[in-house]
């Protein structure tokens, strides 16, 4: 293995010495309790099992046979999550076949942000993942299951699940994805038509028709942003099937991996292979998802959630551990934004596969660990296939078919990852280097001070930006608003940028996991209405963006610098931000929310 991954691991599990250990002894005595069934009051057993069918009855109670129950996050609003209606029946008839039984356990929310991205509802996206992690928790809650299978893919679902599933750490659990939607219009086309209308050259019309182009059908949006980049993680963290994350919804192949999944999770619920997913999921684990999003340049939200993910296992990281492993780990992947190619182009570039292979052969990657599956994460170097309507794993050949979209470890496209650690005197931020150009690595140039993203799209209207400048947005934080996806400000910027102008965001709110060519140093920590140093800026101050050595400042004399004061939010603001779409419910999670390099996690 390579010595910093080594050391990062040896440091994590020093640091989290103490709350892994005392997360390891409440899954422990979870595991020594007494099966639900067995132990629950009789009128709570009735309760749990009335509308069972008189023979699953039996089954569960007298013959104590295996009761998996599954958290769906199905709904027909997103494209990703549709599939999942008709999953259930699949699930309990390969059950059946097996001696076991399944009930649907509950279901969580589960919001599309490319609908909300830009309007108020935006602001509810982030603390999503802790209402689905509490969802998860209420219906695991009932007490009656010996396992737990989890049906979700988009951006704050699968974390928030994960987090919710590692609550229960004592239950074996296994993912299932659904898979994306086939390809539509290329991302480049549809982020021009996108630029064309930030200019006005072309109406709602067009605009419409280009996004309803890509965005055309059943499973996940196939850029390679939050939700795709869920499905890399869990991959490379053994919670899949392997090979599970990349194959249609209406493929033959994708309800014979849903029944896998029911085989899977039954196999690890017992015996000598008993494997409880908050054991599963350890230090080597989570630092295995890091690498593999730094690998393929996966989504900016994810040093967000991974590091709530690892708290909720009692695991602590922060972004210095990302810093880390992206300077020594070499980027695998093109997948847009980072590249032209969608996500079924990586899948036939050997995808997921062919970057574990890569990883683990090369020492980039723990291969020591345990996973869903008998071969450990071996078993994730291949792919699925049919053979005769029977599933199979087949070796990927040496090479990739497409070198534009994945390489081999000795010819990367970049000797390290996509993301970068940026310290200052504004704070702690992070930069997603993949996708942007190399001349824009730096960018100095004067601040513009924006208190949130409608004020700089009318400044844009307006053609008041027609020059070099680094747009600071401000008030965007977990306590301020909830910490929404600036999505929007990147056809503006692009166009800017386009024109030869220096352009950069600095924010201590987020971008969306598909943000790309334009310079973005996000999730700035602490963030504005927590006191931080963002909060000085002036509109004129220069400040310096550099992502190649991993710095951001306002280049002010320190002496004037330390006498500033910070800027706070107008009750306007902060009364603007809290009602309307459901925000006021919120407010507590917006009071309690930890800071961004902490994951925002509200339950701590």
């Amino acid at each position: 293995m390579k010595q910093s991954l080594i050391e990062v691991t040896q440091r994590i599990q020093e640091r989290s010495a103490p709350t892994r250990k005392a997360y390891l002894q409440r899954v422990n005595h979870a595991i020594t309790t007494p099966r639900g069934a067995d132990r629950l009051g009789c009128a709570n057993v009735a309760h749990a099992f009335a509308a069972l069918p008189t023979s699953d009855k039996f089954r569960v109670v007298a013959e104590k046979a295996k009761n998996i129950g599954v958290i769906t996050a199905y709904n027909d609003m997103l494209s990703a999550h549709q599939p999942y209606e008709t999953f259930p029946a699949i699930i309990r008839d390969e059950a059946r076949k097996l001696g076991a039984t399944v009930q649907v356990a509950g279901g969580v929310p589960a919001m599309c942000d490319g609908v909300t991205q830009g309007e108020p509802g935006m602001e509810l996206s982030l603390f999503s993942r802790d209402t689905i992690a509490m969802a998860t928790a209420v219906g695991l809650s009932h007490d009656v299951f010996d396992a737990a299978l989890l049906l979700g893919v988009c951006d704050k679902i699968v974390p928030g699940l994960l987090i919710g599933a590692l609550h229960f750490g004592h239950l074996p659990c296994v993912f299932v994805p659904a898979g994306p939607m086939s390809t539509g219009i290329d991302n480049t086309t549809k982020s021009k038509v996108r630029e064309k209308y930030a200019q006005g050259l072309v109406g709602r019309e067009e605009l419409l028709a280009s996004e309803s182009a890509a965005y055309h059908g059943a499973g996940t949006c196939t850029f390679y942003g939050t939700a795709n980049s869920n499905q890399m993680l869990l991959e490379a963290m053994g919670l899949h099937v392997p090979g599970a994350a990349f194959i249609h919804p209406h493929s033959g192949m994708r309800e014979e991996l849903t029944r896998e999944a029911v085989r899977a999770v039954l196999s690890i619920t017992q015996g000598q292979r008993f494997t409880p997913i908050g054991q599963m999921v350890d230090e080597r684990v989570i630092v295995n998802a890091m690498v593999a999003l730094l690998a393929t340049g996966g989504s900016t939200n994810h040093l967000i959630h991974w590091v709530a993910v690892a708290r909720a296992a009692g695991i602590i990281i922060d972004w210095t551990d990302f810093s880390d492993l992206s300077d020594n780990t070499p980027l695998l992947a093109r997948v847009y934004p980072n590249g032209k190619a969608d996500v079924n182009e990586f899948q036939n570039a050997g995808g997921p596969a062919f970057v574990i292979r890569e990883l683990i052969d090369a020492g980039y990657m723990h291969a020591d660990v345990s996973s869903v599956v008998i071969g450990g994460l071996r078993d994730f170097c291949k792919q699925p296939a049919l053979f005769e309507k029977d599933l199979i794993w087949v070796d990927l050949p040496e090479q990739t078919p497409d070198d534009t979209i994945v390489r081999n470890t000795e010819k990367p496209f970049s000797e390290s990852g996509g993301m970068k650690l940026l310290t200052g005197n504004l704070g702690r931020g992070v930069i997603k280097t993949s996708a942007v150009p190399e001349d824009r690595q730096i960018v100095e140039a004067p601040a513009i001070i924006f208190n949130g993203q409608e004020e700089l799209l009318a400044a844009f209207e307006r053609g008041d930006l027609e020059r070099d400048f680094i747009a600071v947005v401000r008030f965007q934080g977990p306590s301020a608003n909830g910490m929404p996806e600036l999505h929007k400000l990147t056809p503006p910027l692009s166009v800017l940028q386009s024109k030869g102008f220096q352009v950069a965001i600095v924010t201590d709110g987020r971008m969306s996991g598909a943000s790309g060519k334009v310079p973005a140093a996000i999730h700035v920590s602490p963030e504005v209405n927590m006191g931080g140093p963002l909060g000085k800026v002036r509109d004129g101050d220069i400040i310096r963006l550099n992502s190649i050595v991993g710095t951001l400042n306002a280049l002010v004399d320190s002496d004037e610098w330390a006498e500033r004061e910070i800027v706070h939010m107008s009750d306007q603001q902060r009364n603007g931000n809290g009602h309307g779409m459901g925000r006021e419910l919120f407010g507590g999670m917006r009071r309690h929310a930890l800071s961004a390099e902490q994951g925002a996690v509200t339950w701590l």
